[in-house]
């Protein structure tokens, strides 16, 4: 199996290779992407322990390179060292999930502010719509990894509507640790009804009551996470 094939359908991030959209990278960077993968996707469960020799064998790769993926990931905060022994898939803590919403609400809300304005001096949300879409067909198809990516997306598309470069580049760091809290949690049928309420406030060029419906959806976002995984 190549590394490639190893990614698996939507093993990269919506609208590009990896995080960001980047084309294919050096052996390392697509190793960081299938690690990622199996990780949103839950095949490397939170605690479970990664050994470098089986994880080359399962992307088909080479150990230096899955070494360096394992390594960075280390670095962001995703897996753990392990004295001796390998890494281990980090655990989710309350606080972690606290913090990520604590940067993604503000974020959230001036990008669709901003989204909405686009469209207002002439922008179009066929992209945003297209996301919203896949998200509905996933969700009646009853595919969560393909829902949770696809709702991904709809974020990123938001953003990227935004014309915001800054923006997108935070983006950018918080999507995969968006991905992975989606897959964990439930996600509710109003949740995907207030992402079509968020696409029609931007596509009506209305970027207060964009902000407002964003902001509904990401507070509410944050408790459905926060029930889900730590039962309050």
């Amino acid at each position: 199996m190549t590394a490639d094939k190893a990614a698996g359908p939507g093993g990269a991030s919506p609208g590009g290779a990896g995080p960001g959209g980047a084309g294919p990278g050096p052996l390392s960077a697509r190793a960081r992407e299938a690690v990622l993968q199996r990780i949103v996707d839950r095949r490397y469960a939170q605690g479970a322990r990664l050994v470098e020799r089986e994880v080359a064998e399962e992307l088909g790769m080479s150990r230096v390179p899955v070494r360096e993926a394992l390594r960075a990931l280390a670095a962001e905060g995703l897996l753990e060292l392990l004295p001796h022994s390998g890494v281990r898939v980090r655990r989710l803590e309350r606080a972690d999930v606290e913090h990520l919403y604590e940067v993604w609400e503000p974020l959230a809300v001036q990008a669709s502010r901003l989204a909405a304005r686009a469209v207002a001096a002439d922008g179009s949300p066929a992209a945003l719509e297209a996301a919203l879409r896949r998200a509905e067909s996933a969700a009646a198809a009853d595919e969560g990894g393909r829902e949770v990516a696809a709702h991904t997306a709809f974020h990123e598309e938001v953003v990227a509507l935004s014309g915001n470069p800054l923006l997108a580049r935070t983006m950018e760091q918080l999507s995969w640790q968006l991905r992975l809290l989606f897959g964990l949690r439930e996600e509710p049928a109003h949740m995907r009804a207030q992402h079509a309420e968020m696409y029609r406030r931007i596509a009506a060029g209305d970027p207060e009551a964009a902000a407002a419906s964003t902001l509904l959806h990401v507070r509410d976002s944050r408790a459905v996470a926060l029930r889900s995984l730590f039962g309050a």
